[in-house]
């Protein structure tokens, strides 16, 4: 060619999120700022009763109020001659039939909070009043709380189903029997994870459209899997998947509690075609707290064997899972993930992991930002500090000698059973990442002060060690559409839930077209109506799926307008070149790409092949022992993704999941009492981390060995940084009140717990 071309570098640049512009400016587009003619809300009548059997649902005064237009139970909904069961999309075994959710209760209730009825009214305020005047008659039954209790109960939530424990997991890698009768060095510990949640900024909303004539349902609202809950409500409803639009929204927020489907999702579209007026719902901030997922709540007894040098030899335990009153469509992924990886990145060649499920009468639990990885690592990382300092060495020499080194890639994890799920690490150097944690919190100074009562408070740090499994299965799709102005248009079935995806989509795809970022007109995302099929955001997939997707997209485009070029120029395809935005032929001839408007790809990358990322994080804090207050007073992660492309959005992916993190290591907690009441219902007593509480945060992310299963070499990089705060945290604060002999189980580190533990130490 007669020119030099230009390099795009587009993918690992710092570029500022496109999307914020719109937020900042007020111009984002939530579900509570649609509004359309006709249109009536709704308002859920949920459960006073965490069990019970219900006897009567009296409607008529409700009925009688101005502006009410109807209340739907469940007598109202007959589909095929029986309320309809939310399925899973998730390892849906046999096993877990029995304790799915209907989109209503009918017989009997399972929990505080769970919809026994639909109002229907003029305006939002009508619906709530209406609310009081609508008398539901339920016989209560003993509520079954925690777990341990669920195991052994003679009140049962699903007496068909004979137990309160749908499924206990395996996860199985060589035989740890016979290691722990030879091993010079056992320890069993039980710990604690408390239940609490994502709480995104944004509560769930829906806004659902029957149009009669066409016979065709817009749902907007839509997040995280919307292909996937088209599927789901098209077999709900008995209608055609072609039938459903479903629309994503601007999404505040996600952390995997948002969008999944609930019984909302589809009594607000039931009740759209049953009205033949658009409805609209919009949760409350209770109402969110009461009835959105919750998450994490787990308990593990662990055993862990050695020889005298620290080397690990086996791992073994029981483990179990509060899902609360129902198998929500997550399914067993919290409890898969404590039995797959809670070894994490260590060498540990025997184990054995049980991880029963358990239902109880508290609200059903989903996933939130590294299910299950989170609650795995506060309890190996506290057992290996135990361990460590009764063999008398260093716990971050413990920890250095056990890491899977680089040259035993790929390794393989637990195996778990009887789901038959199969995983190994992709690549990394997990010493690396630890060694340059240390450097960054300048260990060596920090060490110095452990235990040390300075100015009033305990001084304690810690060092852990995480992999985050990502980019799951099976695939991704993405279209890219030339428009009239030469500018790119970008679809991908990937949803958008806060992480900046039309930022990372456009750097992705104006690199790979060799463009500058300004000719991608807009990134469009989630909808149903963008790609052929998409499969969404969840379990850090977004990046390495649909990314890889847009570059197949990309060269799919490129082959169709070298070949339309080629005949325009009259020469071979081979012989086109693109650049800066023009299509070159031989001989001078060149063409703007305005001139192949309408022309556009779609295509779809597939894999079965997770990544991991890997890295380490450290933290000092000071506890002051007349209070219990923790302070951290400097937290420091070091994360290894593969393939950074784009650094801003990154380090904002992992400063945020390390202030949720310390959120539950510290604050939140969902409090039940005995008969199934949610005691910490509001922000009054759920209490939140604010910016103020943890002001000092230092992220590295490196990007020292990409991926092997994936052309971009990207690792997913969502969760990671929320996985190992609780177990460092923990370590900690062990360590500054290791003088009163204080060793944290139980989660979270509130100060009135640590208060008590101190107490406690100062009685022994």
């Amino acid at each position: 060619m007669y020119r030099k071309r230009a390099t795009n570098a587009l993918v690992g640049s710092p570029v500022e999120r496109l999307e914020d512009f719109r937020f900042l400016t007020g111009r984002g587009q939530y579900v509570d700022d649609l509004v359309l003619e006709h249109m009536l809300h709704a308002v859920i009548v949920r459960s006073p009763v965490a069990h019970g059997r219900i006897r009567a649902i009296e409607k008529k005064a409700a009925l009688a109020r101005p502006g009410v237009h109807a209340v739907i139970t469940a007598t109202d909904i007959d589909i095929g001659g029986c309320v309809p069961i939310i399925p899973l999309r998730q390892e849906s075994v046999p096993e877990f039939k029995p304790f799915q959710q209907p989109v209503i209760a009918h017989d009997k209730v399972r929990y505080v909070g769970e919809p026994v009825g639909v109002i229907l009214a003029e305006t939002q305020a009508a619906a709530e009043d209406a609310l009081d005047a609508v008398h539901v008659q339920i016989d209560p039954l003993p509520a079954v709380i925690d777990s341990a209790v669920a195991a052994n109960a003679n009140v049962l939530l699903f007496e068909d189903a004979g137990s309160n424990i749908p499924l206990t997991l395996r996860g199985v890698r060589g035989d740890p029997g016979p290691v722990f009768k030879d091993a010079a060095y056992t320890r069993r510990e039980r710990f604690q994870v408390q239940r609490h949640g994502a709480v995104p900024m944004e509560a769930r909303g829906l806004l659902a459209l029957w149009n009669v004539e066409q016979g065709h349902l817009t749902v907007y609202g839509a997040a995280k899997v919307a292909f996937l809950n088209r599927r789901v409500l098209a077999a709900l409803l008995g209608l055609s998947e072609s039938a459903i639009r479903m629309v994503e929204n601007d999404v505040g927020g996600g952390f995997g509690a948002r969008g999944e489907f609930y019984p909302e999702d589809f009594l607000i579209p039931f009740a759209a075609r049953l009205s033949g007026r658009p409805v609209k719902w919009v949760e409350d901030r209770r109402e969110h707290l009461l009835a959105t997922n919750h998450a994490r709540e787990a308990a593990c007894e662990l055993e862990i064997a050695c020889d005298r040098n620290g080397t690990i030899l086996a791992l073994r335990g029981h483990a179990w899972s509060n899902q609360g009153a129902y198998i929500r469509t997550n399914g067993p992924t919290a409890a898969r993930n404590i039995a797959q990886v809670l070894t994490g990145p260590y060498r540990i060649p025997h184990v054995r992991i049980d991880v029963s499920l358990a239902v109880t009468n508290k609200t059903p639990a989903g996933t939130y930002r590294g299910p299950g990885r989170a609650e795995a690592d506060f309890f190996r990382e506290r057992l290996f500090d135990i361990a460590a300092k009764e063999l008398r060495l260093d716990a971050i020499e413990f920890r250095r000698r056990n890491l899977v080194s680089e040259n035993e890639m790929p390794y393989r994890l637990a195996t778990v059973e009887p789901l038959n799920i199969a995983s190994e690490t992709d690549s990394g150097d997990y010493r690396s990442t630890l060694d340059r944690c240390l450097r960054e919190i300048a260990w060596t100074s920090k060490a110095a002060l452990q235990g040390k009562l300075i100015e009033g408070r305990y001084h304690g740090a810690a060092a852990g060690c995480y992999i985050e499994g990502g980019a799951a299965g099976p695939k991704e799709s993405a279209r890219l559409v030339l428009e009239g102005d030469g500018k790119i248009s970008v679809y991908v079935g990937s949803s958008s839930i806060g992480q900046g995806l039309e930022t990372v989509c456009a750097q992705i795809a104006a690199d790979a077209l060799e463009l500058p970022l300004d000719a991608i007109n807009r990134v469009f995302h989630g909808s149903t109506d963008h790609v052929t099929e998409g499969y969404g955001a969840y379990s850090s997939r977004s990046v390495v799926m649909g990314g890889n997707a847009i570059v197949a997209a990309a060269e799919k485009l490129r082959q169709s307008m070298r070949a339309v070029a080629a005949q325009k120029f009259g020469c071979a395809a081979n012989e086109i070149e693109m650049d800066s935005g023009m299509v070159f032929g031989p001989d001078r001839q060149s063409l703007p790409l305005a001139a192949f408007a309408g022309m556009e790809a779609e295509a779809s990358f597939a894999s079965n092949k997770r990544t991991y990322s890997y890295g380490a994080h450290a933290a000092h804090v000071a506890v002051d022992p007349k209070t219990g207050q923790v302070e951290v007073l400097d937290y420091v992660a070091v994360e290894d993704v593969g393939r950074i492309i784009n650094p801003l959005t990154l380090h904002g992916q992992a400063v945020g999941a390390i202030v949720q993190g310390l959120g539950g290591a510290l604050l939140e907690h969902f409090v039940y009492d005995e008969d199934g009441q949610l005691l910490t219902g509001s922000f009054a007593d759920y209490l939140l981390p604010t910016a103020s509480d943890f002001p000092e945060i230092r992220v590295v992310a490196l990007e020292e060995r990409p991926s092997p299963t994936n052309p971009l070499g990207a690792k997913g990089a969502g969760e990671g940084g929320i996985i190992p705060v609780a177990g460092v945290i923990a370590n900690a604060v062990a360590a500054a009140l290791a003088s009163f002999g204080v060793s944290p189980r139980e989660l979270p580190l509130s100060p009135p717990r640590i208060w008590a533990l101190i107490q406690e130490g100062k009685a022994r």
